[in-house]
């Protein structure tokens, strides 16, 4: 399968990028050239490899979970910019 001129004129367009005459050549050159690779690893004989999720093993290093004590709630607010009533006080955030 081949990118086309149009192709990647049409893929621009979308993303709203103006390309002139020399960026649409070698960005269809370029794309070419990741098809023609990906093609090149679908030909590939994978049928021996074992399926893996990463390419080296993982261990979790994940503490245990335990109950601890939490910051004191006027500690929290001692560097806020801007506190109400014991809370942190944000911009309100416009919808429209």
């Amino acid at each position: 399968m081949a990118i086309s001129r149009e192709d990647v004129i049409y893929v621009a367009g979308l993303a709203r990028l103006e390309l002139n005459e020399q960026e649409i050549q070698e960005y269809t050159v370029q794309l070419n050239s990741i098809l023609d690779y990906a093609a090149m690893l679908e030909r590939l004989d994978t049928e021996d490899v074992v399926p893996t999720a990463h390419a080296v093993p993982l261990h979790n290093v994940l503490r245990e979970d335990e109950v601890k004590g939490s910051i004191k709630h006027e500690k929290a607010l001692r560097n806020a910019p801007d506190a109400e009533e014991g809370f942190f006080r944000v911009p309100r955030i416009s919808l429209t």
